[in-house]
């Protein structure tokens, strides 16, 4: 009898990506990973992201999308691609960003290291400082909001707010993911601290973080505000 294999998902949200997104597509698929698949959740974007996405699809039943009405977030564009993930049956769900800022070549080192544990997350800070082309201001400040949410929250990560990891699907299933209901950074914090409270075997490996070469990036003063307030909500939830 053969033997089932593990099936995979990528799930990227995508806001005005068009230039990155054919790219992406080709490095993923590059990997001949044969049970690998990405979705992209689409926040409508003006740029033709989706348009071009729904080109991509005619040559590659692989690829899948979600198109929403709006801007509406990163956090709930997860929720989403998760909640698609655990209604396919897929055994192991990435986070990865859309901006060629996560390599798609580490996937498969993942899903080594996934084998012994439950989640994976990739971490600019374990071995060092695994940044590159990152204002000085920009480092800082994900040092700085790395280090305030160990204090506060407790948790031993290294990088508490990277956005490419791998998990289990028992992990979305357990942390109840239809719960929350915060966005960008927090939205990450929030996730690594309901894995790691349920008792998840988690482990940190060392990527290498590239700032995105097209498009523009997502942060905004809201997002920074909203992750600093997170972390007091996670401490008092626990208390």
């Amino acid at each position: 009898m053969k033997k089932e294999t593990a099936r995979t998902l990528v799930v990227t949200p995508t806001y005005n990506e068009v230039e990155n997104i054919r790219k992406l597509t080709e490095r993923v698929f590059k990997l001949d990973l044969p049970d690998l698949e990405i979705l992209f959740v689409d926040d409508n974007s003006p740029d033709g992201t989706a348009a071009l996405i729904e080109q991509l699809q005619e040559d590659n039943p692989k690829i899948h999308l979600i198109k929403r009405a709006g801007k509406l977030g990163l956090g709930t564009a997860y929720v989403e691609g998760f909640t698609y993930a655990l209604e396919n049956k897929f055994d192991f769900i990435f986070e990865m960003d859309a901006d060629l800022s996560n390599n798609p070549e580490d996937i498969p080192i993942f899903l080594q290291e996934i084998e012994d544990y439950d989640l994976v997350i990739g971490s600019r800070y374990l071995a060092g400082m695994n940044v590159a082309n990152w204002p000085v201001s920009r480092l800082f400040l994900s040092l700085f909001a790395n280090w305030y949410t160990r204090i506060i929250t407790g948790m031993p990560f290294k990088d508490c707010t990277s956005g490419f990891k791998c998990f289990r699907r028992h992990v979305l299933e357990c942390i109840g993911i239809d719960q929350i209901r915060s966005d960008g950074y927090s939205f990450q914090i929030e996730l690594h601290y309901l894995a790691w409270k349920k008792g998840f075997r988690i482990k940190e490996m060392p990527i290498i973080f590239i700032d995105r070469e097209s498009g523009s990036s997502k942060m905004s003063r809201k997002v920074m505000k909203e992750a600093a307030l997170m972390v007091w909500k996670l401490k008092f939830r626990n208390i």
